[in-house]
Order: C-alpha cells, then structure tokens, then sequence
C-alpha cells in the first residue's frame, strides 16, 4: 500500500512499511523513511508507484483551468475528492485526485484552505482584488528589473532623482526603488553611497557627508522662517571707548570687541565687550525656539549653518563703524604689575572702531615686533598694553594649573585653517600662541572666569564648563580629566581657573545666550536676581538645555572633523601628494606636517613623539574617509625644537581615540574653541588651552 500525505505543508507520497495504531512507517523514493500520522494521510492507493503518482499528479496540475475550477466550487465548503468528481466527471483516479488537490493547494487567492484536503472558493471581490494586486506586484518587478539594469549601466533612473538622498538616509525599504538599489549594489558589490556617486545621483562625497549630516540634525532644512528683529532697551549708555575686534577674514559672527582707556591716576581699564542679542531675545520667544533648536552654529571648511538668522546677526554683531548694544566687563589694571584693581559690568552701546583681521595682521604682530614696538597697524599701542597684561594672565592660570597638579600648557603646536573658493581648498598653518590668538584667548578667559564667579555670587544658576576633580570611580586619568557641563561653579583645571562659564559668544552658541541672560539678571536685580533670572536655581530646564547641547555640539563637532579630513583629502588630491611628511604624535598615531590629517600606521616600530618621517600615500577614499599610507622613512634623529609635546589631559585624550584605525581626527582639547582668533569660522585645531 501506498500514501500520499502532507508533511510540513508539502505533499509527498511513499511506500508503506508497516502499521502501528494510527501511525504509518513510510519509506520514499529517495530512500529516507518517516513516521506519518493518519490525520495526515490524503490518499491510499496501490498503484502506480509513489514517484510515478507525483510525476502524474504534475501533468495533471497543470492541466488545470484556474477559473473554470474555481467556477465549478461553488460557494460551499467542500473536500478535494469531492470536487475531483465534479470536476473530471467521474470519481478521480489517484494521480488526478492527487493534481488536482496540489491544485488547491497552490492558488490561495482562489480556494481558502479550511482543513486537511479542504477548501472553499474565494469570493468573487476578493479574488478580484487580489488578482489586481498581483497583477500589480508583476509590473512592480518589471519596473524594478528596469531599474537594476539602468543602475547597473551606471545610469540614474528618473524616478530617482527626487529619491536619492531618502532612499541614502531614510529609505523606505518597501518601495521598489529601495528593492531595487539594494539589489543592484548587492551585483555590482557596492554600496548605495558608491552607487548614487557613480550614476549621479549625489554630484561629490562632499554633498553626501553635508546631506547624511543634514538628515540627522536639520531634517526640515536648514532655512530659517521669517522673523522679527527685536528692539533693545533705548536707554542704554553710550560707552566711552573705541573697541575694536580682532577675528579670521571669513567670521562674520562677531560677538566679541576689546577697548583700552588710559586713566587720569595712572591705572588703565580694559574691555571686554561682548555682542548682546540676550538684550533683545527673551526665554521662550520665538528666536529662543529657534537658538534652543539649533544649539549653535555648524562649521565647516568654507560653509556654515548659523544658529541665528542673518538679519539677527546683522543686528547684533559688532561691526565696526557701528555703536552696537553689548554687555562688557571692564578690569581696572595697576600698570605696574598688571593686577586687577577691580572689574565692572556693564549692559551699554558700544562704538565699534575697527574689526581687525588676522591676514592683515598675523606678518606684523610678532612677539620680537611687540617687543621692539616695530611697525604700523591699527590700535598699535593698545596691542601692546594688552600683550603685556595677558602674559601675566597667562602666567596666573598656569600656576593655578601646577597648583592642580598638571603641567603647564605647551606653546609649540600648530593650528591649521581651511579656506575653500569653488572647492579649491587651501590650508595654512598657525603656530599656536601668537600674540593676536593669546590676547583674545586670554581675555575671553578672563571674562568667562569673572562672569561665571559673578553669577555664583549672586546665587543664580549657570551653564559652567568644568575638567578635573571627578569621581574616582573607574576610567583613570582620562575620566578625571573629562570635561563636563554643570550649573553650578567649579574648577577647570586644564584652564587653570575656579569657574568657567562659556559666555562670550551668544551669537553662535546657546549656551552663552543663556549665561548672558543670566548675567543680566544679576546686573539689573541684585541680590534678587535668584527669583527674577530667567532660570533659576534648581531649574529643570537649565539641566535639560545643558543635556541637549552636549549631544548636539558634540554631533556638530564630528561633522566638522569629517568635514576637515574630508577637505584634507581633498588637499591631496589638488596637491598630487604621495611621499609626505608626518610627524608621530604617540605609537601608530600620525599627523602630515602640511595638513591636519591623523593616520594610524599599523604596526609601525616605536619611534619618540614628534619625530618627523617620511609616508607613501598608496590610496585614499573620499566616501569613507580612509587613507592607506606606508613608512618609508624615519630619520636616525632630529632636533628637540621639531618635537611637539603633549600636556597630561590631551595624552589621556589621544589614549582614548577608539577610531583612530580609520584615520579619526586629532582630539580637540577643551578650549580650543574661544582661541577664536586662531580658529575663524573654519579652523581644525589641535588641543588648546583656550576656549
């Protein structure tokens, strides 16, 4: 005897070898023997043989009309062999009992299954429809197939233009454009990104980067809606001064000015005037919707996206022929040893004199033509006054650094700016700590130690930025060295200072708007200031600020380190470079002479940090931002001078470079930001004292 069953939801049919109770020992044509349970069982038959039967039940299947099959069901449920004999006109043989059930079984839209060996038809609008829909799915894959081959012929299919970026960044993976990338990368071997380059999609690996990082952060564009530019206080004093800024040629954001006013008694009282947008905007306006949004200003080589509208930045920044409202500290020095007699702030309009320019200037503002009081330019000697007070600030705050227990600051590092016209990049190199970047690093210093103190002072909360000092509980140096931001005031100690409250540039960063509402408060109310601030102690909304601009200035920063290494190999690439200089910067960690470019050398012998030697670039990739280089040469020694060293909270950084392997970017340690002199608007910079 022989079975045709249903095993796992496929039919198969066997010789039986024995019987026990309900259950059957089956062996099949190939050999291989089951256990079959009577409930399973579809047909019993004798002949022909089990392999035979479903050769013959084949042929049969296919002679079967769908339609006229589904039209001799009916509406009632009914068994196979029951429509065999309807269907053949007699009581079915075994192969056609056979066919005709793999029949059914095989067109779920025109029998529903409703038990073993039975169905019943479908209604006449349900297999309508789902005829459609297949009919719908064939031309799908006739459409996809399309466009798997015009992709595969380097072409871009029209429908997806619109597309591209979507199906990159949030695709839906449903739709047969997606299904049909995704099929024509997996036969060319590449990727999406690749792909959309190769076929014109996307036109360069910078539009991909700038459009992967505008889908994460500005989803709804980076446009901003109409505004109204808020008026400030018209009784603000008129300050008597001449200030002056001192910036990169490409920053137009200018929110920081400096002044110096030689007093009758002798003593002098230096600036610092800050741009006051926090006189103007007010917590929960609608620029502060817009400022709390963005939580600062985006920056990359060549670009950037502001947090503020132009017309608000026109508005408030300190451009020079104009009197612009700005909230100043002022420090009354003694000459003779450079110590503060005392400081002031002040919310005033303050006439703008000059927006010095470090092109201009860099060549003629030396330390040796300082010293020899050489040359001509602008504000020359209030230069040279603020030379002299910002060593002996400098001086302080590294003091105060040993008094930490940490070494002082290195001077001997390089900095490097961007400047891209018509995606040509150009890049230069600044020593770190020349007198223009040191003045102004150490004044905004300066200003973000007094205000923060001032605010602690009056009882009112801030945003403080704080290194050093933390839980012993596991990490080593480099966690005790992580810089955090809190509310309250505590010691930096990488900057050397008690307290450090990031407010000096509210134009491009939120947090500094905040401070500098919090400022204001303090200078209006007093000792009320707690219950008149804007936010006051205790705030939960001050520590959820603080939470949103720590994730986004941080996924602003590794934009802009893509960015820069992205333009840096685009440097390559103008230049033809492939036998380059680089200089160790720890173990297999390397960085070019001529540009801000950090390799990893596997496997490279140990050579002392700030050696120079010499690199083959064999191959480097613009889409994912990978150099592969070798080692051609290391020089037996070099002098001490050519080294550059390392201060204890920027190796502990360096140790923690976990990408490196793809040629991550070089750390930026706290305070490399308010070395704005150095920086401009694009600038990658190596870790700096000043923020």
């Amino acid at each position: 005897m022989n079975l045709f069953f249903e095993e796992s939801g496929d039919f198969k049919a066997g010789a039986v070898l024995s019987q026990q109770g309900e259950a059957y020992q089956v062996e099949m044509a190939s050999g291989k023997r089951t256990k079959v349970k009577s409930k399973d069982v579809m047909l019993q038959f004798a002949s022909p043989a089990p392999a035979q039967l479903l050769e013959d039940a084949q042929v049969i299947l296919q002679d079967i009309d769908l339609d006229f099959l589904w039209e001799v069901a009916g509406e009632d449920e009914f068994g196979f062999a029951e429509l065999g004999t309807e269907y053949f006109g007699h009581a079915p043989l075994p192969h056609e009992a056979a066919g005709l059930l793999l029949r059914l079984h095989s067109a779920p839209i025109y029998f529903y299954k409703k038990g073993k060996g039975r169905y019943k038809a479908a209604p006449l609008a349900s297999l309508q429809a789902a005829q459609a829909g297949l009919e719908k799915k064939k031309q799908q894959a006739l459409v996809q197939a399309q466009y798997v081959d015009e992709l595969k012929a380097g072409k871009l299919p029209d429908a997806f233009k619109p597309l591209a970026l979507t199906l990159l960044f949030r695709p839906d993976k449903n739709s047969i454009e997606f299904k049909a990338l995704d099929a024509a990368c997996k036969e060319l071997q590449t990727t999406p990104q690749r792909l959309m380059l190769q076929t014109g999609g996307l036109a360069s690996p910078k539009d991909l980067h700038y459009a992967k990082f505008l889908f994460e952060f500005f989803p709804k564009g980076s446009g901003f809606p109409e505004v109204t530019i808020p008026t400030v206080p018209k009784d603000l004093p008129l300050a008597d001064v001449q200030a002056f800024s001192i910036d990169d040629v490409t920053t137009t954001e200018i929110d920081d000015a400096l002044s110096v006013v030689r007093l009758a008694d002798g003593s002098v009282r230096v600036g610092i005037h800050i741009a006051a947008p926090g006189l103007g905007i007010k917590r929960d306006d609608a620029l502060d919707a817009i400022a709390r949004h963005r939580m600062s200003t985006v920056y990359m080589p060549g670009e950037k996206i502001t947090m503020l509208p132009d017309s608000l930045v026109e508005a408030f920044t300190l451009d020079e022929g104009k009197n612009c409202p700005a909230l100043s500290l002022y420090a009354t020095l003694n000459p003779a040893d450079w110590s503060v007699i005392s400081t002031e702030t002040r919310a005033e309009i303050v006439p703008i004199s000059a927006n010095l320019r470090h092109n201009d200037l860099d060549a003629l503002v030396t330390e040796e033509a300082l010293a020899n009081n050489s040359g001509e330019y602008p504000h020359k000697d209030d230069i040279t006054l603020l030379w002299q007070w910002v060593q002996v600030l400098e001086q302080g705050r590294m003091a105060k650094r040993e008094s930490f227990g940490l070494r002082p600051e290195q001077n001997n590092r390089v900095d490097f700016n961007f400047y891209v016209d018509n995606d040509v990049v150009t890049i230069t190199r600044r020593k770190r700590g020349a007198p223009l970047d040191k003045i102004v690093a150490e004044l905004m210093i300066f200003a973000n130690s007094t205000w923060g103190k001032f605010m602690a002072d009056h009882g009112v909360p801030g945003i403080y930025r704080a290194q050093g000092g933390g839980s012993g509980g596991g990490g080593g140096w480099a966690a005790k060295m992580q810089v955090r931001m809190v509310t309250h005031a505590a010691p930096h100690q990488g900057l050397g200072v008690d307290q450090y409250a990031w407010s000096t540039s509210p134009l491009r960063r939120y947090t500094d708007l905040v401070n500098q509402w919090q400022i204001l408060a303090c200078l209006e109310h007093g000792v009320t200031a707690p219950l008149a601030a804007p936010f006051k102690p205790r705030d939960a909304d001050l520590f959820a600020i603080v939470s949103g601009f720590d994730s986004a200035y941080s996924g602003y920063a590794d934009f802009q380190s893509g960015m820069e290494r992205y333009w840096c190999l685009r440097w390559l690439a103008q230049e033809e470079a492939r036998q380059v200089d680089a200089v160790v910067l720890k173990d297999e960690i390397l960085r070019l002479v001529d540009i801000p470019l950090v390799i990893r050398l596997p496997g490279m012998p140990q050579v002392a940090r700030g050696l120079q030697v010499k690199l083959d670039l064999l191959r480097w990739d613009e889409v994912d931002l990978t150099v592969e280089a070798r080692l051609l040469d290391i020089p037996t020694a070099q002098p001490a001078a050519d080294a550059e060293q390392m201060d204890e909270e920027e190796e502990a950084l360096l140790d923690g470079m976990e990408n490196a392997a793809d040629g991550a970017e070089e750390p930026v340690a706290e305070g490399a930001d308010e070395a704005e002199p150095a920086a401009g608007d694009q600038t990658a910079g190596t870790p700096s004292a000043a923020e």
